[in-house]
């Protein structure tokens, strides 16, 4: 008998998140931000890794996936242009607005999110779309 390469097997369609999994997740990846918010750039990791991992299975954890990414991106811009405008000090001030904006905007999206509803951030870059 004749040695055939064996074909690796398919890997199968990511099962399908039931609504309130969805919208758990969904929530998910909008509060990821707030451990990593002691970190530049950690208010973008987790949700980013959550989005990644979820948005196969679910077109509203998709969304929300994007949603927060873009909108955590955004603030780490802002909160950058805020440091360095700590030079003429506006910016000691500008630093606070952006973090009260971060917190109430994802605190907002968290929970539309958990009422299963969508929602886009407000003056946010979409960086991806």
């Amino acid at each position: 008998m004749e040695n055939q390469p064996s074909t690796p097997p398919l890997s199968p369609a990511p099962v399908p998140l039931s609504e309130s999994d969805a919208r758990m997740w969904a929530m998910f990846t909008h509060l990821s931000a707030l451990p990593g918010s002691f970190v530049l750039i950690g208010s973008i990791v987790l949700p980013l890794v959550i989005w990644q991992i979820q948005k196969e299975k679910s077109p509203f954890v998709d969304f929300h996936g994007k949603e927060a990414v873009n909108f955590n991106i955004t603030i780490a811009i802002a909160a950058c242009l805020s440091f360095l405008l700590m030079l003429i000090l506006i910016g000691v001030f500008l630093i606070w607005v952006v973090g009260v904006v971060w917190l109430v905007f994802t605190v907002i999206a968290a929970v539309k999110a958990n009422n299963g509803e969508y929602y886009r951030y407000p003056l946010t870059i979409r960086f991806i779309k």
